[in-house]
């Protein structure tokens, strides 16, 4: 569950890139220094913060990347603060690079392991405007409340179509997942599969439509089916430009 911005100094600065990452748990200020490479998959930069005591420490490394589909650069981060390590990208949308900008947003990966979805309750119901949903998820475990954002990094089909947000408790928004619109292939009905960051995991589940709820706003919110893994398989996780 992170989220966070990172701008691109000048390059006589002697960080290249500056920013934030903001958890529910932190914000932290981090710059990315340029390092000697000793191989090809060396990291180009070390990742840098300044602890309690004022003393400038290394939290991680980060590499230049490309994406396979899309052919866009982006920066990926790997990052301990004391809590294990976790992995986030710097991505910028289609807009941004258009127009040369150097700021860029930092997205998580999802992490490694699926989490059951056992017993899950929830609900999702559309704005009026912005094509945005609100919702909630809980089981005896955790309880968030979350809103599905329209997705303006999507270039590719296989790409979300939102992301799936929470507040900080200093009302930072923090991306902890991804949705997708999909169609069921035995009744026709739209639905939505999302993949949500939790402590425990990644759970998967869909928002779907009973027949009472058909043509409203509402959807309930139900552990994720295999009869619908098909159609997502290739979707699974969150994607690099999401």
């Amino acid at each position: 569950m992170f989220a966070g911005t990172l701008t691109r100094n000048v390059e006589t600065a002697a960080a290249q890139y500056t920013g934030m990452i903001h958890s529910t748990r932190f914000d932290i200020a981090i710059q990315l220094e340029a390092r000697a490479k000793m191989s090809e998959r060396s990291p180009d930069f070390d990742v840098t913060a300044v602890n309690k005591s004022g003393r400038k420490v290394r939290i991680g490394t980060a590499w230049n990347e490309t994406g396979n589909a899309s052919g866009n650069p982006y920066i990926s981060m790997q990052i301990d603060v004391g809590l294990g390590p976790f992995r986030v990208n710097a991505v910028q949308t289609k807009e941004a690079r258009a127009a040369q900008s150097s700021e860029f947003e930092i997205i998580p990966l999802v992490s490694n392991g699926l989490m059951k979805s056992g017993s899950i309750s929830g609900e999702l119901t559309a704005m009026d405007a912005d094509n945005a949903f609100a919702g909630y998820i809980a089981n005896m475990m955790f309880d968030l409340d979350f809103m599905l954002i329209e997705n303006g990094y999507k270039t590719e089909e296989t790409h979300p179509d939102y992301r799936i947000e929470v507040s900080s408790p200093q009302g930072k928004p923090i991306r902890v997942g991804s949705a997708w619109m999909a169609r069921s292939n035995r009744t026709g009905n739209d639905y939505l599969s999302l993949l949500i960051n939790t402590p425990d995991g990644d759970l998967r589940v869909n928002a779907v439509q009973n027949e009472e709820q058909r043509g409203g706003q509402t959807f309930s919110i139900i552990p994720f089916l295999e009869s619908a893994e098909q159609e997502q398989r290739a979707k699974a996780g969150l994607a690099l430009v999401a």
